[in-house]
């Protein structure tokens, strides 16, 4: 299945910008009919989003190591 078939919560973030930068580019280009640049940008909208929450879920997954009172260390989440 290429990527511009595959479900979009199905992509990886690495995958779904490249399809993103790809439409970015197709749409820049003034290559594409009206109805083609309508549904790319449609999909690019997903793909956007789509990165978006990728990038936050992985926000909420960094930690930051401290010390406890007694020298040992222990993760606390960042802040934002």
């Amino acid at each position: 299945m290429s990527d511009a078939k595959k479900p979009i919560k199905e992509m990886n973030f690495e995958t779904a910008l490249s399809e993103l930068e790809n439409i970015v580019r197709s749409l820049e280009s003034g290559q594409t009919t009206l109805e083609d640049s309508i549904n790319a940008y449609e999909r690019g909208t997903e793909l956007k989003l789509h990165c978006e929450k990728k990038l936050k879920d992985a926000q909420l997954k960094i930690e930051k190591i401290t010390l406890a009172s007694d020298g040992t260390p222990k993760t606390e989440a960042i802040e934002n």
